[in-house]
């Protein structure tokens, strides 16, 4: 016979139900039950409960019997509370009960915990149908829930995180998935240095240098916000902080409540003082690993989500790092194995928008099989271009060598250095003590001969500008045919000798091709009198196909294979016309941004640019002339380039650079950086013997064709 028939309806048979067990029933329900039992009259103030209602020791009988609904509610903290009161109401009026409606709270104790529960609602009444209140039946059900949205969290991060082969993307999904109010309200990712060159971590190398670099931030306080150090920024962890104690143990660590008054926090670093302010309470952090390979850290903090963390969360979250370790380290492999077969098959990146409108370019490869020789054009700002080549001479890993070499020119040609300080910082890096000789970086700073070629050209004012490391000089071809040899002053090869790099300026011919090889292949050509021989030659017939005549050239510079890996990089000059230029001088005083602005807009109209363009464009050049106003003493030059993005540089007599930062609302400057970044893409600071040129570029949309209809398409 089940209970049902005792505690529902009366059993037709009577005699078969036990005396008293209906009274021991509810006796059992209110004493011994494990379900929270709460009985609420019709004007829904509690008037019992059993003694595994929930948080009854934090909350003795006497505080809540006679309390109504809303006050108890309040009492617990309970999340959503006026969705519980009409639940309530509902079932009071109706009679039809609420089933399993999950409700979240949290306790009074410290620290602080949150449980979910949930809640069946039923009306009690008597056999004639009059209401009498409430009853509530509760079940902790936070041990579930908590589980469910673990699993979620970690499908998210199978299905979101490595959806790419680059260390910075993969860290900014690891960081989206896991802010959430499940895990952390902010998150970092740091990887040491080495790790963006290709190259893994040498535990002897890291107790020298503990310089990382941030890949990844992210805070519930919006994607807008910056971290400290910010993305792209490098960082040290000093010594004696749970950061650096976490790496060299290996480990994770917990912090639960995180004291304003540790030892290890400083609030003279910048990092520090970003905690202090945020009012973080609890951290996580936890090494990332991949392949028995420690790459860096990620760090978990919460300061507005009021609960720790626990030994719980520091579960999922080395889980979710695992994953996000295996997919840095596979785009830490695919960028070095990448770097090294652009190296060995010398093949150009695709060519970009000012590479396109400086020069036309072509190249051609005569590889042996001995690797180490590559060339390249990098995109610069102000519609320049750099083209780069450089060379090893011996070495037992010259491929990784020269993909270290190259991907360290990439990131300084962006800093938009002239060519002889991209080489003196090159020969600096080179002349390091080298690493272990198993690897890569044995050859790049181990003292194996390097040369490198490093020339810029600005397709606006025709200007060339180079210096070399022991690298053949370039031939210059005339629009005519003539050929002559540009002497570029050769300094010693990178990590050799005294870094002393002259830098060679000539302007050229509008249409002028340039001719870089190295020396394999002018090795092969006999030497410089007879490639200059061969070239004169070649060029006084007119070749129109420059990739044809790239290769006709290779082909007769050498007739036979050559010993060496050689290549052969030609660059026919282009030049950007007034209708594509337009520069104006203006006195340094602070009527001058004003007559910038007009001079620019009158000119981005008659250009026929979109008017939001025009408008944004106009905000930036008044921001940037009224930086210079500020910090520069002599006259202010704004110049425009329009080339399928548009630019916008203003150069002054000031040699100090300008850095982003974010300025408060209570601050009356600091704000013309971070506006041109919004309304820009790229945006920087280009140095000069004389001051400065601090630049901004945006993309152009290309125009419609005559009579596209774009709804046409839809």
């Amino acid at each position: 016979m089940g209970v049902h028939t005792v505690v529902g309806e009366e059993h037709p048979d009577s005699r078969s139900v036990p005396e008293g067990l209906g009274d021991a029933v509810l006796d059992a329900l209110f004493s011994q039950s494990p379900m929270g039992l709460h009985v609420y009259d019709q004007e829904l103030r509690l008037v019992r409960v059993n003694t595994a209602a929930r948080l009854m020791r934090e909350f003795p009988v006497d505080r809540l019997l006679g309390r109504t609904l809303p006050e108890i509610l309040q009492h617990f903290d309970i999340t959503d509370p006026a969705a519980v009161e009409r639940a309530a109401h509902r079932v009071l009026e109706t009679g039809v009960p609420e089933l399993d409606m999950s409700i979240r709270f949290r306790d009074r104790r410290v620290p602080l915990v949150e449980t979910v529960s949930s809640a069946s609602v039923f009306r009690l009444q008597r056999a004639d149908g009059t209401v009498l209140g409430l009853a509530a039946a509760l079940t902790d059900i936070t041990a579930r829930v908590r589980a469910e949205a673990e699993v979620r969290l970690q499908n998210e991060a199978a299905a979101r995180i490595g959806t790419t082969l680059d260390i910075f993307r993969t860290a900014a999904e690891f960081c989206e998935v896991v802010v959430s109010p499940a895990l952390a309200d902010t998150v970092t990712v740091d990887v040491y240095d080495v790790v963006l060159g290709g190259r893994a971590p040498i535990a002897d190398a890291l107790d020298r240098d503990q310089t990382v670099r941030r890949v990844g931030y992210r805070s519930v306080a919006g994607p807008d916000q910056q971290g400290v150090p910010a993305v792209g920024e490098v960082d040290v962890y000093p010594p004696g902080t749970p950061y650096r104690t976490a790496l060299d143990a290996m480990a994770p660590k917990l912090i639960r409540r995180l004291r304003p008054d540790a030892h290890w926090l400083d609030p003279r670093r910048r990092r520090d003082a970003r905690i202090l302010s945020s009012r973080a309470h609890s951290m996580l952090l936890v090494p990332i690993r991949a392949r028995g390979v420690v790459l860096g850290l990620a760090c978990f903090y919460r300061w507005r989500e009021p609960a720790p963390f626990d030994h719980r969360h520091l579960r999922l979250a080395q889980q979710l790092t695992t994953h996000a370790g295996q997919c840095l380290d596979n785009a830490r492999l695919y960028g070095r194995e990448r770097s090294a077969a652009r190296v060995l098959s010398g093949g150009f990146a695709q060519a970009q928008a000012s590479v396109v409108t400086a020069v036309e370019l072509a190249r051609t490869h005569l590889p042996a099989g001995t690797g180490g020789g590559w060339s390249d054009a990098i995109s610069l700002s102000g519609s320049r271009v750099a083209l780069v080549a450089g060379d090893t001479t011996s070495g037992t890993s010259r491929p990784a060598a020269m993909s270290e070499l190259r991907a360290a020119i990439e990131a300084l040609a962006d800093l938009d250095l002239p060519p002889d300080d991209i080489l003196q910082r090159l020969h600096d890096l080179a002349s390091r003590p080298s690493t272990p000789p198993d690897t890569a970086a044995s050859d790049a700073g181990g003292g194996a001969p390097a040369t490198c070629l490093c020339l810029v050209y600005d397709p606006v004012t025709r200007l060339c500008t180079a210096a070399s490391a022991g690298h053949p000089s370039p031939v210059l071809v005339h629009p005519g045919g003539a050929v002559e040899l540009v002497d570029v002053a050769a300094g010693p090869p990178l990590g050799q000798g005294l870094a002393e790099y002259a830098l060679t300026e000539r302007v050229l011919p509008e249409g002028s091709t340039l001719l870089i090889c190295n020396t394999a292949l002018l090795t092969a050509a006999g030497g410089r009198e007879a490639l200059l021989s061969r070239v004169t030659d070649l060029f006084a017939e007119s070749q129109p196909a420059l990739q044809a005549a790239c290769d006709r050239c290779a082909e007769a510079l050498a007739p036979e294979q050559p010993l060496r890996d050689a290549y052969l990089l030609l660059a026919r000059t282009r030049t950007l016309g007034d209708s594509q230029t337009k520069a104006w001088t203006f006195p340094n005083s602070p009527e001058s941004a004003g007559q910038a602005r007009r001079r620019a807009v009158d000119q981005l109209a008659e250009w026929g640019l979109a008017q939001d363009v025009i408008d944004d464009t106009a905000l930036v050049i008044s921001e940037l002339v009224t930086n210079s106003v500020r910090y520069a003493k002599g006259p202010i030059q704004l110049r425009l380039i329009h080339d399928g993005t548009l630019a916008c540089e203003v150069t002054d007599d000031s040699s100090a650079s300008p850095h982003l930062r974010r300025a408060l609302d209570t601050d009356e400057n600091g704000r013309g950086l971070f506006i041109t970044a919004h309304l820009t893409q790229r945006w920087g600071v280009r140095p000069s013997r004389r001051g400065k040129t601090l630049w901004a570029a945006r993309t152009l949309a290309p125009a419609p064709a005559l009579g596209h209809d774009p709804a046409a398409e839809a």
